[in-house]
């Protein structure tokens, strides 16, 4: 396998790794704990929270 094939089949794997696992943290919900400790934090800074 030539290097440049190779580099190709790297960035797949790792494409479908992180779509899979993105994929995978909405179907749990974590996006709406994220977006709550970004408000939280975004509150703080402004000194309202």
């Amino acid at each position: 396998m030539k290097s440049g094939e190779r580099q190709k089949v790297v960035r797949l794997v790792v494409l479908t790794a992180a779509m899979l696992l993105l994929s995978a943290g909405a179907a749990r919900g974590e996006y709406l704990e994220v977006m709550e400790k970004a408000v939280r934090i975004c509150l703080e800074c402004i000194g309202i929270g």
